[in-house]
């Protein structure tokens, strides 16, 4: 079966150092190798960076075919477009430039496509390393349960006709959820169709405090309201879905939280101002006053 999966890969770059070189040795490795690696360098200034791109570039008999596209300053959204217009695979993988794959990503991500033509893209967990230790575990799913928020991880495999379909990546979105919206866009223009998840962390995902989902989320919800204004169909007729979606979060981060102000309570610890705050004059409306309720009844 691994002779029918097609694959490139997109890897894009912008200042990222040795890391690049880490994400292109981690395609190098996977099992079944892609058929090309297409790297789109979005207007590096930093030397060392430069240094590394001409490197990979130079560098004789690599395991597979690589190519090397420079284009000015335009966005990551942008530089996957660029990269997979050059594509020619009926499948094609999109890989920051800071981030890795487990050898098997490819191989498994692809037999998901391969089993299941509902599925328009594949990705895995995550397995975070550099600030944050963790395993994270996105869902996938269809086009109702990423009207709340984002199931996929940015990097993942795709079917190019999706891509061509749905319009590709919008490059006016430079301010973060720009692969949010693409998941979106792509449930959207195939219907009935679905993101499939591999449940094993074959994604290392970097993390630092300047990455750009981190300064993302200062905007989270301008983003959204742009992402909401821009799928207004698909929200007015699912808006139950992705009111319920939204509330289901809030529930369970409420439930975090009191299960947390409980626990420092019992064993007389300090409570933060803010939750000393909440409850002193608990939210009405939504669930915060229950919460403080439930706080007090445990403690009593």
């Amino acid at each position: 079966m691994e002779k029918k999966i097609s694959v490139e890969a997109v890897v894009t770059s912008f200042n990222q150092g040795i890391m690049l070189l880490e994400a292109v040795e981690s395609l190098y490795e996977q099992t079944l190798k892609p058929e090309r690696i297409i790297i789109v360098d979005d207007g590096s200034t930093d030397e060392k960076s430069l240094e590394i791109l001409k490197k990979i570039e130079t560098t004789p008999h690599s395991p597979v075919p690589l190519s090397l596209l420079r284009q000015p300053n335009g966005g990551v959204s942008c530089a996957r477009n660029t990269g997979i217009r050059h594509t020619q695979t009926d499948l094609v993988l999109v890989l920051d430039g800071d981030d890795r794959l487990a050898p098997s990503f490819i191989r498994e991500a692809g037999e998901l496509l391969y089993e299941d033509p509902a599925l328009t893209a594949a990705s895995s967990w995550m397995q975070t390393f550099g600030v944050l230790d963790s395993i994270v575990r996105p869902q996938g799913g269809g086009v109702c349960g990423f009207l709340s928020h984002n199931c996929c991880p940015a990097t993942h495999m795709f079917r190019r006709t999706a891509w061509e379909r749905c319009g590709g990546y919008d490059e006016t979105m430079r301010s973060g959820f720009e692969d949010w919206d693409f998941f979106l866009s792509m449930l959207e223009a195939v219907p009935d169709s679905r993101i499939g998840i591999v449940e094993k962390p074959l994604i290392h995902y970097r993390t630092a405090p300047a990455s750009s989902n981190i300064r993302s989320m200062s905007k989270r919800l301008d983003l959204m309201g742009c992402l909401i204004e821009k799928h207004k169909a698909l929200y007015r007729e699912h808006i139950a879905e992705a009111v319920l979606g939204v509330e289901a979060i809030s529930m369970s981060r409420l439930y975090g939280w009191e299960n947390e102000i409980v626990h420092t309570l019992e064993t007389h610890g300090t409570l933060h101002p803010a939750s000393e705050a909440f409850l002193e004059s608990p939210a009405y409306g939504d669930g915060g006053m229950a919460a403080a309720v439930r706080v007090r009844s445990s403690c009593k």
